[in-house]
C-alpha cells in the first residue's frame, strides 16, 4: 500500500515531514518566521481512509510552552467543520519530546490541528456578516506588513469606549472563535445583554489584530517575527504596523475598557490576567478590574481565578 501525503501549504498550515512509511510519519513543527517560538501546527493527511495514522511530532521540548503538551489532545478533523481530538500520547524523554498522534480516518483526507484552525476565510466571513448587520459600522484601522486589512466592527450608542481585541498571537486561534461569539451577542437585537452593553457602550471589536501571522501558521509573531503582545509601548510601523494601527485609533477614540483576549497552552479554564505592572494604575481602576473578576466568579461556571 502507498505511503500517506502529508502536506501543510495551505491558511494556517505548518508542519515540516521528517520522514513517511506507509501509514506513520515523523514530523517537526516550523519555528514562527525569524523567531525562536513554534508550537502551532496544521496538516492535511491524504490516502488515509481505513488506516490506522501513527504521526510523530518531534523536538517538541523545545516548543514556546512544553508544559502544554502532557494530556493534551490533538483536533482533528474530516469535513474541516466539526473538529474532535485524537488520541493523543506524550513521551517528553523520545526523540526530545515526542507527540504521538493515532487516528483511523473515515474519509480519504483529514487534518490535524493544535486548536481547532480559525481561517482567514472564515474572519472575512465574520467581519461580512456582522458589518451588515443594523448598527454596526466597519472601518480599515490600518494594514499588517504584508497589506492585510486590521479590521474593527463599532457599534453602540454610549458614551463608554470598550474595546475588544484577540489573536495577537496567531496560534491562539480559540481566541477568535471566542470573538465570534461575542459579536453573536452583541450584534443580536433579541439578546438583552448585547441590547444593554449597545445602550450603554461604543464598542469597538477588532476580531483578528494579527493577520499575517494567522495565515503563516505561526504561533506568536506576525510576519516579521514581532510578538505584537510586546510591542504596545512604542511601537513602530517597521516592526508592528498592526499595533500602530490599533493604538492610534484607541488614542482618537479614548478608552474605558479595553480586553485583549487569548488563549493558553496548559490551563483549560477561563481566566483573567490583570494589568497590575501599569505605572499609571489607580486604585479605581483596579477596584474596577477586581469587581469584574468576581462577577464573572459568581456568574461563570467554567471561570477561574
Amino acid at each position: 500500500m502507498s505511503d500517506i501525503e502529508i502536506c501543510a501549504a495551505f491558511d494556517s498550515g505548518n508542519i515540516e515531514v521528517q520522514s513517511v512509511s506507509g501509514s506513520e510519519a515523523v514530523l517537526k513543527i516550523r519555528k514562527d518566521r525569524d523567531s525562536q517560538f513554534f508550537q502551532w501546527f496544521h496538516f492535511r493527511v491524504a490516502g488515509a481512509k481505513g488506516r490506522r495514522l501513527v504521526l510523530r511530532l518531534v523536538g517538541l521540548n523545545e516548543t514556546a510552552y512544553p508544559a502544554g503538551w502532557p494530556g493534551y489532545r490533538a483536533c482533528v478533523s474530516e469535513d474541516r467543520d466539526y473538529w474532535g481530538r485524537a488520541e493523543t500520547e506524550w513521551d517528553g524523554k523520545a526523540d526530545g519530546g515526542t507527540l504521538t498522534i493515532r487516528h483511523t480516518p473515515d474519509s480519504d483526507i483529514c487534518w490535524f490541528a493544535y486548536f481547532a484552525p480559525y481561517s482567514m476565510e472564515r474572519h472575512h466571513d465574520l467581519v461580512a456578516q456582522a458589518a451588515s448587520c443594523p448598527g454596526v459600522d466597519h472601518r480599515t484601522l490600518g494594514y499588517s506588513h504584508e497589506g492585510q486589512p486590521i479590521d474593527c466592527l463599532e457599534m453602540g450608542g454610549g458614551d463608554t469606549q470598550v474595546w475588544l481585541f484577540a489573536r495577537q498571537h496567531p496560534g491562539e486561534s480559540m481566541a477568535e472563535w471566542w470573538m465570534e461569539g461575542a459579536l453573536e451577542c452583541l450584534t443580536d437585537p433579541a439578546d438583552p445583554v448585547g441590547r444593554a452593553l449597545r445602550r450603554r457602550c461604543r464598542l469597538h471589536i477588532v476580531p483578528n489584530c494579527n493577520p499575517d501571522g494567522s495565515c503563516r501558521g505561526h504561533l506568536r509573531t506576525n510576519a516579521l517575527g514581532v510578538n505584537l503582545n510586546r510591542e504596545w509601548d512604542s511601537p513602530v510601523p517597521q516592526r508592528a504596523p498592526e499595533v500602530v494601527a490599533i493604538r492610534n485609533a484607541m488614542d482618537e477614540t479614548g478608552v474605558d475598557i479595553a480586553m485583549d483576549v487569548h488563549g493558553d497552552e496548559a490551563i483549560a479554564a477561563v481566566f483573567l490576567a490583570g494589568f497590575e505592572g501599569i505605572p499609571s494604575l489607580t486604585d479605581k481602576q483596579l477596584a474596577g478590574y477586581h469587581r469584574y473578576r468576581d462577577i464573572l466568579k459568581r456568574r461563570t461556571p467554567d471561570f477561574q481565578t
